[in-house]
């Protein structure tokens, strides 16, 4: 399982709450599997806020599919 530092943690949290500020009516549920999605580009080796918001934006359109 990767360790992240404390920074890193602190960017992820920042990318997913303004990646969540672009889904109308978005549910705990909905946030738990974008947070999931930022989880897995940290792992990937995307540790950049703007890597992070970039991975996450580009499965907003799945997530509102769900939503509909």
């Amino acid at each position: 399982m990767p360790v992240y530092s404390p920074e890193l943690i602190q960017v992820m949290r920042a990318a997913l709450e303004e990646v969540m500020t672009k889904i109308p009516h978005a549910t705990p549920g909905i946030k738990a599997h974008m947070a999931e999605i930022i989880l897995r580009a940290a792992a990937e080796g995307h540790t950049t806020y703007d890597s992070l918001i970039a991975a996450a934006s580009d499965q907003i359109q799945a997530v509102i599919s769900m939503l509909t």
